[in-house]
């Protein structure tokens, strides 16, 4: 087992809103278990990032901290750019670059390196509250293979308001593909990120007595923990063939990401998702342990494969 490094690590988590000395009850467990391992916890205001008072929001991070990650809620990319740029001027960056952020973060950042083993898909830049006309979202859909869509900004979908804001059953139906999309813009309201995107749909398979869907932490383009998604009911996660994806992620020169997995009916496994891992969830029943050990773990120790092709977590 790989030694750690914990001292030098820092970890930036969102604080709870109600009292500024501790951090948010979601990530608090966490926190202690950093803690335990000798990392250090600071603490940001979210609500002050959200806001955008990046100076208020940093203000319990000491002066000259350094490299950190931030552990916490999601931001858009224009925040956590603002977010780096008060850490720097307080003699303190994060970890993951805003350009590195941006692009794990949002679909049209990934999606080009991703474009082989993930659904087709296609966006259109919009701001919160725009829905495109039938036109241009007829456009759109003809870039992908007939037949039905999903639809989601390039952050989030609506998956649990699935048949009035996110399932499109024929994208030959412009009428209903325009009521769709036009729900979901509204449910999404100000937090619409980036803008529209359709994804082919694909139906996939849950494995007997397992998640249905798998998060891969990859650190440095090294796949370090599989877990189930944080929506599965149950923990246990079946083995994905990650071969395909490794060069992909390395491709995308992102420090820390997250890939989502589904096996498609045909047996393949598709990336449904990729993302930031700073502001991926975990699911409940995750080995914080491990966890944070793959954030504490020397770097050099990362490009030290085991017999099954990943390094020990």
């Amino acid at each position: 087992m790989p030694t750690t490094t914990a001292t030098t690590t820092t970890v930036l988590y969102c604080r709870d809103p109600l009292n500024e000395r501790r951090a948010d009850a979601h990530f608090a467990a966490e926190a202690r278990q950093l803690r335990a391992v000798g990392g250090s916890v600071l603490l940001v205001d979210h609500d002050a990032l959200l806001a955008g008072d990046p100076e208020r929001a940093v203000a319990r991070v000491p002066e000259g901290t350094g490299s950190v990650w931030y552990r916490g809620w999601m931001l858009p990319a224009g925040r956590y750019a603002a977010l780096d740029a008060a850490l720097r001027r307080r003699g303190a960056e994060l970890a993951v670059t805003p350009e590195a952020y941006r692009r794990a973060h949002e679909l049209p950042g990934w999606y080009g390196t991703f474009a082989g083993l993930t659904p087709v898909s296609g966006w259109l830049p919009t701001a919160p509250g725009e829905v495109p006309d039938p036109q241009r979202l007829a456009a759109l859909a003809a870039g992908l293979p007939p037949g039905s869509a999903v639809v989601k900004d390039y952050v989030k979908s609506r998956k649990h308001e699935w048949a009035e804001a996110c399932y499109v059953p024929d994208l030959a139906d412009p009428a209903a593909l325009h009521r769709v999309v036009a729900r979901f813009v509204e449910l999404q309201d100000e937090f619409l990120a980036g803008g529209v995107v359709l994804r082919a749909f694909e139906a996939f398979v849950a494995p007997q007595a397992a998640a249905a869907e798998v998060r891969v932490w990859w650190r440095d383009g090294v796949p370090r923990l599989v877990t189930a998604h944080p929506d599965s009911a149950v923990a246990e996660v079946p083995e994905p063939d990650l071969e395909p994806v490794r060069a992909a992620v390395e491709a995308l020169h992102c420090p820390f990401v997250t890939t989502d997995l589904a096996l498609r009916e045909d047996g393949v496994w598709r990336v449904v998702e990729v993302g930031d891992g700073q502001v991926s969830d975990l699911h409940r029943e995750a080995d914080l342990a491990a966890f944070v050990q793959l954030l504490t773990t020397d770097q050099a120790l990362l490009r030290t494969p085991s017999a099954s092709g990943t390094t020990p977590a």
